[in-house]
């Protein structure tokens, strides 16, 4: 059994030698107080917009649910059902779009950790799909639950982790129930705000009656107070497929948050040149939304973008690119167009924890930030193209959205922050270690990292000689170790224990395929 610490991760540790080791930054709700960068002037980004809207109403979205057709039909789309094409007028799309809210509140298990979506408010969570897993100990591998269960374990334990969504795909469970096991982790080892898989209908309503069981509400009082959040992605290019749409449809009956996004690479699913590229990333982002607000307006929904290109030399998906960055940023111009919060993400394309893991992941970071997006999926763990969870690359993204949260604070320019008394103090060509100024400050004065070494040489040698790797690898490990369970209602648990019990006797021998 572990024994029990601090379970908000918020402890100092020793290295060997005695040194302290840095602390996590406490729990915080993250404000962009910068200006966003917007590439593109407002004329520009009209011009995405109508050619959008043309995209829509003369090429159309192929929709392969029936309900989802005849939602949009009876909203005033065109449909083509030979070649279950939906034809969008693009007056109705303004008006139906208008009616998303441009901000809301996610309520999490722990209400101290609820969350505020949109205007300049940044949250981040862990990575989330891979159908593999890694680390140092143990190299590459298809994941299981257990393994699941401590990555859960680790979101739980870094506050800069304001989702428990996520992590990977338990491939050791049998796929047409493995989504009830994931669900049990996340809401047993996380107290934080928790999502849902919405790949058709069954696991859409499984994920809403388990939130109405940890929330203590019934299913039909689920509209007014948001507590799950899904995602669906569209097939680019322009396909919205029947388990996504029903999936979105379940949650947007149930008014639970929805996020939209296209998976549009430019050079493959999409064209291949970024602006291209971004008209059919908003095109089919627009569609869905729209599917949203005729389900229920007023659904509150997330526009996902995550466009970036592939290597042209081998296909190959790349991630972290200057693209990619210019596509967040254009992103983050085109929700605020909309008033609709903008979800982006952390990515790379390397296959291991090395310094092209670390540049990629910054350059995607740096646009989600500075594009201001609300949701930062796959903030931590992300590696090779989103095919691996790696438990190392987790804690170093750890770290570099805590250095993007701290480089967001506010600075103060008064009296006390211009220093001038200090200056009079110290001497020329003295120095500042030792002055009244420095002394009173010295604890909060600058960013605390958590795995990063600001040694000299010869102290990283005595200390072990350690790659950020190494370091990453003996922190999982450790905070594990001190993992404390948060407090979960003993009747509470056991009536999910008992509602997955039963859903997994009804699904057993059922077809794989959600209906």
């Amino acid at each position: 059994m572990r024994e029990p610490s601090n379970p908000r991760g918020r402890r100092r540790q020793r290295r060997s030698g005695g040194t302290p080791q840095p602390v996590a930054s406490p729990w915080q709700n993250i404000r962009n107080p910068l200006p966003p960068i917007e590439p593109l002037s407002a004329d520009q980004i009209e011009s995405i917009h109508r050619a959008s809207l043309t995209v829509l109403a003369e090429i159309g979205m192929k929709v392969t649910d029936p309900e989802a057709r005849r939602i949009l039909a009876d909203g005033g789309a065109r449909i083509d059902t030979t070649e279950e094409t939906v034809f969008l007028d693009p007056e109705m799309v303004e008006e139906t779009v208008a009616h998303a809210p441009s901000e809301f509140i996610l309520k999490a298990r722990n209400p101290n950790q609820s969350l505020t979506i949109g205007g300049n408010h940044l949250t981040f969570s862990g990575v989330g799909g891979p159908a593999f897993v890694s680390d140092l100990d143990r190299g590459r591998r298809t994941g299981t639950y257990a393994e699941l269960c401590d990555y859960k374990r680790l979101f739980q334990c870094f506050d800069i982790i304001h989702y428990a969504l996520g992590g990977f795909e338990p491939l050791d469970l049998p796929e047409t129930t493995r989504h009830l096991d994931i669900g049990l982790a996340q809401w047993r080892y996380t107290d934080k705000v928790v999502g849902s898989s919405l790949l058709g209908s069954s696991r859409a309503l499984d994920g809403l009656h388990m939130a109405c069981i940890v929330h203590g509400i019934d299913f039909d009082d689920l509209p007014t107070q948001p507590v799950i959040i899904g995602n669906i992605n569209t097939n680019s290019p322009r396909l919205l497929d029947g388990p996504m749409a029903q999936g979105l449809i379940q949650f947007a009956k149930a008014g639970q948050p929805v996020t939209v996004t296209p998976f549009t690479l430019a050079g493959a699913m999409a064209p291949v040149t970024i602006i291209g590229a971004l008209t059919q990333q908003n095109a089919e982002a627009l569609a869905g939304i729209v599917l949203t607000q005729l389900v229920r307006p007023g659904t509150p929904v997330v526009y996902g973008g995550f466009t970036s290109n592939v290597d042209m030399r081998s296909g190959s998906p790349a991630f972290g690119t200057p693209e990619q960055t210019q596509a967040s940023h254009i992103t983050g111009q085109l929700c605020r167009r909309y008033g609709i919060p903008f979800r982006s993400s952390n990515t790379n394309a390397s296959t291991s924890v090395d310094a092209q893991s670390a540049y990629e992941s910054e350059m995607s970071l740096w646009g989600a930030v500075m594009g201001h997006a609300n949701l930062v999926v796959h903030g931590g763990g992300w590696l090779e193209g989103g095919l691996v969870a790696s438990f190392e690359k987790l804690i170093i993204d750890v770290e570099m959205m805590q250095m993007m949260a701290k480089f967001l604070e506010p600075l103060t320019v008064d009296d006390e922050s211009l220093a001038l008394e200090a200056m009079r103090e110290v001497p020329a060509a003295g120095h500042y270690f030792g002055a009244a100024h420095t002394m009173a400050r010295y604890k909060t004065a600058f960013y605390t990292p958590l795995i990063s070494d600001w040694q000299n040489f010869e102290a990283w040698q005595e200390a072990g000689s350690q790659d950020v790797a190494q370091r990453a690898n003996a922190l999982w490990k450790q905070m594990l170790r001190d993992y404390q369970e948060p407090p979960l209602d003993p009747a509470v648990l056991e009536a999910l224990e008992d509602y997955v019990a039963r859903r997994k006797r009804e699904l057993v021998g059922a077809d794989a395929v959600d209906r």
